[in-house]
């Protein structure tokens, strides 16, 4: 009995410290409330200024996708073969965990991959 205690509670331990996934439904809340008047609901962006989410070559490269809300971007981006010349201010205020919230629903809306993005990762960037 002292053994199955002993793995149950190293086991429930060794899960708490597991990188936890950022949870998709409040990260479209927060998309909703902070991205969505230049990127728009659908993910499509605004031509010629801001650039589409939705199915973005841009998102491949997970490192730079968690940056750019980290610490934004300014000047010249190419996503899905278009260039834009535009500003993100940086959104490196926020909790790590906020942003992986929004990152993680945006990894997985409008067909895009699905990519699941943690706090820990937000943190590496800063």
């Amino acid at each position: 009995m002292k053994t199955i205690l002993l793995l149950a509670t190293t086991a429930l331990a060794f899960s708490s410290l597991a990188a936890q996934a950022g949870d998709a439904g409040k990260g479209e809340k927060l998309y909703g409330t902070h991205c969505v008047a230049c990127h728009q609901a659908t993910g499509a962006g605004i031509p010629g200024a801001f650039p589409p989410l939705a199915g973005s070559d841009y998102l491949a490269d997970k490192t730079a996708a968690i940056t750019v809300p980290v610490k934004g971007l300014q000047g010249k981006v190419t996503v899905n073969g278009t260039e834009y010349n535009s500003a993100m201010p940086a959104f490196g205020h926020f909790p790590d965990e906020d942003i992986a919230d929004i990152m993680t629903y945006v990894m997985g809306a409008w067909g895009n991959a699905g990519e699941d993005v943690t706090a820990e990762e937000v943190a590496a960037v800063r």
